[in-house]
């Protein structure tokens, strides 16, 4: 991990260039992603422009001469309001939030409208039928008007610029079918839409909003990594008196003193003390590290035994914490640009349907019909040809697949990593607390090479301590039948062990010397040190679990960050080839190359220095016992003990795209059936709602199979 500073340092010395971050609340699907990076990467001095879907964010790499003003006119200039942020580590805006009340509107006013229709359908006549086409515009008018937002602001925003979206065709029917019933009912016609135009609302704003709730999940993880971070420290001020700084207020050559128990709030060297340190939130490496004078240590990691006096080296966004932050957050935009199946088939759908209804509404003028019945027939077109199958086709799919996993014990956060999952076929697997439990036990075999008389020393001195491997090993001896020694005089010391007098002989569990791995020391007097070794369990049916990714096509290794020693048993006991002491760039560097060889690459891991790797991977999973930044940043989490929840995910996923393609081609087989008949003035616009719902309903009810598909 010490070789990321000096590269940080190198690559800001070498660019020219300035980075600015501005947030684009606008955009919402792949149409709208490239055309933000198209329009910015030709703007004169930009020589980059990458957009995160999920946080609605835009990364432009410039010239220092250009400013930002220049780059929110420009994105402007093609219906995108933006601003510039300062931060590139907060909260991204929900997506799901501002539809739903849209949404609820639009359902209820639906409903209330259509009871009124039915009246007029059951054979109301003359007043009658003229009161309930006027409850409905008071109804339909003022919710359309509010429920339409949504889309027509975003129609008006591309066309007032002389482009256009999804949205466009989107909001011409609504308005047209809005217009056409209002005109209807004033001039006391037979026939009104607004029971259409209001059910067309509430299937899209329903497509929209499960689409966001799933970007919504997509990334939390930069914040959960950076909570880990200490909020401040004790430094030393100028009349070397220790005073509470925030950690904003940390500057490079402060000396801060950090206690047992503290988290490091800046990265630094050690000037005076020796303490173990917890670096699982960096390396991911499970055992404690020894640090002393002279040595670094690092933001976020945790001083276990004593206090330490720090140098600063470097502090916030300069700390090594920041830049795995950054890293994160860099592989989540790259991993945004997956442009996914139904954005797709949407990026030509606008023309298309343009087209079409103009050519339809052309057509019926120049063969003598009037304009109202043209427009009538257009409307019918823009309705019948409305993408609501198509924008449930996805988002339902991964709803009821999401569903299904959840029974089983597998929660999907990023519903778009189903599309991804569905491809893999290389698997990286973590060790500790993926392939393993993550909660280490005494080796069998080392107890019984212990003497009875040693292993009752042995569960005296554990019964005296409260360190989990103590815990663990009084456990497993509290198993064997054995009367404890009385012993005098039990100190246990911070970091080092217990330490106790029997029958006047020194005795000890303590920290070893040296060796591999995770171990205890039981000192009897001058008797030659007995070393009790630890090994973490691996899951259960971890064997099975790789057999059936094995039949599926997925290749695995392990890559960890934990010591070769450690390793290597896990990999030994799975047959699995294993890279060790892994650091999250190493892991990035891993994954990449894989991906640049053509694989689809899932990570499995739980650690906090996993984050950029789970963000980095084409799909990631992680354990319910992974920290907080695991947790975050994976598509998905499975909460048992059984590693059976990854190939269940990916055979899950699978399954799951191919109802998706089975929804698109119903959806499109509607539209091969239905447009020639709205094109030839066969199908009124109430027809034409009622039609397009049920290829809604069509595509719903095949995504539901999808219920019992976790397996």
């Amino acid at each position: 991990m010490r070789d990321i500073a000096p590269e940080r340092e190198s690559s800001a010395a070498t660019s020219a260039q300035a980075s600015s971050l501005f947030a684009v609340p606008g955009m919402h699907c792949a149409g709208c992603m490239g055309k933000v990076e198209r329009s910015l990467s030709a703007l004169p001095g930009v020589s980059e422009a990458r957009v995160n879907l999920s946080a609605r964010t835009v990364r432009v790499m410039h010239d220092s001469t250009l400013q930002p003003g220049a780059i929110i006119t420009a994105l402007d200039s093609i219906g995108f309001e933006a601003q510039q942020r300062k931060d590139d580590i907060t909260s991204p805006v929900s997506a799901v939030r501002p539809l739903l009340a849209p949404l609820g509107v639009a359902g209820f006013a639906a409903m209330n409208v259509m009871l009124l229709s039915v009246s007029i359908w059951s054979g109301a006549e003359g007043a009658t039928r003229q009161m309930f086409h006027w409850l409905s515009a008071l109804i339909a008018i003022p919710a359309i008007a509010y429920a339409g937002q949504p889309f027509f602001r975003s129609a008006w925003k591309v066309l007032r610029k002389g482009h256009t979206n999804m949205d466009v065709p989107i909001s011409i029917g609504i308005v047209l079918a809005a217009g056409l019933s209002l005109y209807e009912t004033a001039t006391g016609g037979a026939h009104a839409w607004f029971d259409g135009a209001l059910m067309l609302l509430t299937f899209l704003l329903a497509g929209r909003v499960l689409d966001a709730m799933m970007r919504d999940r997509a990334r939390a993880g930069v914040n959960a990594l950076i909570s880990q971070a200490a909020q401040g420290a004790m430094v030393m001020g100028d009349k070397g008196l220790f005073e509470w700084k925030e950690a904003g207020q940390l500057q490079p050559g402060m000396i801060m003193r950090v206690a047992a128990g503290e988290r490091l709030a800046a990265d630094g060297t050690i000037l005076h003390g020796e303490s173990r340190f917890d670096l699982s939130l960096l390396t991911g490496e499970s055992a404690a590290v020894s640090h002393k004078t002279g040595d670094t240590a690092l933001a976020g990691t945790l001083n276990l035994d004593r206090p330490v006096d720090i140098r600063i080296s470097a502090s916030g966004a300069d700390t090594t914490l920041a830049e795995i932050a950054r890293l994160m957050d860099a592989a989540s935009q790259a991993r945004s640009r997956y442009v996914r199946l139904a954005d797709h088939a949407a990026s030509f759908y606008a023309p298309a349907v343009h087209s079409l209804a103009a050519m339809t509404v052309m057509s019926w003028l120049i063969a003598g019909a009037g304009l109202y019945q043209s427009l009538v027939v257009g409307v019918a077109v823009l309705i019948i040809t409305c993408p609501c199958a198509l924008g449930l086709a996805v988002p339902v799919a991964q709803v009821v697949a999401s569903g299904s996993l959840m029974r089983k014990g597998i929660m999907v956060k990023d519903g778009a990593g189903l599309e991804r999952l569905a491809k893999t076929d290389r698997a990286l697997l973590d060790k500790t607390g993926t392939l393993t439990v993550g909660r280490p036990l005494p080796d069998p075999a080392t107890l019984d090479a212990l003497s009875g008389e040693e292993k009752a020393l042995a569960l005296a001195l554990a019964s005296h301590s409260r360190h989990p491997l103590s815990r663990a090993l009084a456990t497993a001896l509290a198993q064997t039948p054995c009367r404890l020694p009385a012993l005098d005089h039990v100190e246990e010391k911070a970091g080092q062990g217990v330490f106790a007098t029997w029958q006047g002989t020194p005795v000890a569990l303590r920290r070893p010397d040296q060796g591999d791995g995770i171990a205890v020391a039981l000192i009897i007097g001058a008797r030659p040190s007995r070393l009790i070794r630890y090994t973490d369990r691996l899951r259960p049916d971890a064997q099975e679990a790789l057999s059936r990714l094995a039949r599926m096509g997925v290749e695995c290794s392990i890559l960890s960050g934990d010591n070769p020693g450690a390793v290597a048993i896990v990999a030994q006991a799975t047959g699995l080839t294993a890279q060790a002491s892994a650091s999250p760039i190493a892991k990035q560097d891993v994954i990449r190359r894989l991906q640049d060889a053509g694989k689809t690459v899932l990570m499995a891991g739980d650690g906090l220095n996993d984050g950029p790797a789970l963000a980095s991977a084409n799909a990631s999973i992680a354990p319910g016992s992974a920290s907080d930044v695991g947790l975050q940043e994976a598509d998905f989490v499975f909460m048992g003990d059984s590693l059976l929840a990854v190939p269940r995910a990916i055979e899950a996923a699978r399954a799951t795209m191919r109802v998706v393609k089975q929804n698109f081609a119903l959806a499109i087989l509607y539209n091969i059936c239905a447009v020639p008949l709205a094109v030839a003035g066969l199908v009124t616009p109430l027809i034409a709602a009622l039609a397009m719902s049920a290829s809604s309903l069509i595509v719903v009810g095949n995504s539901l199979r999808l219920a019992r598909i976790a397996k």
